[in-house]
């Protein structure tokens, strides 16, 4: 699809009847602005869209990145919606999400000794009630994500030629982790 190409959305037969409604907004100084900059069209367009969402669980092997990729694309095609977003949720606060290059893994290495570097457990951590990795995985997962959102164009994971979406696991031993998948659109 060019870039450039506009996508008009369909519409049911009772909304072709409605006018379309702008809205317009004044500055401080009284000039008209869009919703988002000026000259935005503010048409409100109203269509139905589906959302489909499922728990996929995922097996770690310990510290480390798990390619999560064709298990979330697997629930994209199985939701049937070919234009859309997707959002991945991990559950858990010592494993997190990343979209990273899945070419190389030393990439993968390089990140995970940064991070390691970071919340080492040699640290004096008070929290080790689950023992020494406990805490530096709760402090490596508040600096990363627990969330990612992509694109879905055709039914895909609009997803770069060179990145995976990836579990970033912190504890040390395996683990399984729960991923909710959440996608919307139609």
């Amino acid at each position: 699809m060019a870039a450039t190409q506009r996508l008009e959305p369909s519409l049911e037969p009772a909304e072709l009847e409605r006018p379309q409604r702008r809205a317009t907004r004044r500055s401080a100084a009284g000039s008209r602005l869009g919703s988002w900059h000026a000259g935005a069209d503010d048409r409100i367009v109203r269509r139905k869209l589906s959302a489909y969402q499922e728990v996929v669980e995922i097996r770690t092997t310990g510290r480390g990145f798990t390619n999560v990729t064709a298990k979330v694309q697997a629930a994209v095609a199985r939701s049937g919606l070919k234009t859309a977003l997707c959002t991945v949720f991990i559950q858990h606060t010592s494993a997190s999400l990343v979209i990273q290059e899945n070419a190389d893994p030393n990439v993968l290495h390089d990140l995970q000794k940064w991070l390691s570097d970071l919340a080492p457990e040699s640290r004096p951590w008070v929290h080790d009630d689950e023992g020494p990795d406990d805490m530096p995985a709760h402090a490596r997962s508040a600096i990363t994500k627990t969330s990612e959102t992509i694109p879905v164009t055709a039914g895909r994971l609009a997803l770069g030629t060179w990145q995976g979406l990836y579990v970033w696991e912190h504890r040390a031993r395996p683990h399984t982790r729960s991923l909710v998948v959440h996608i919307a659109g139609d």
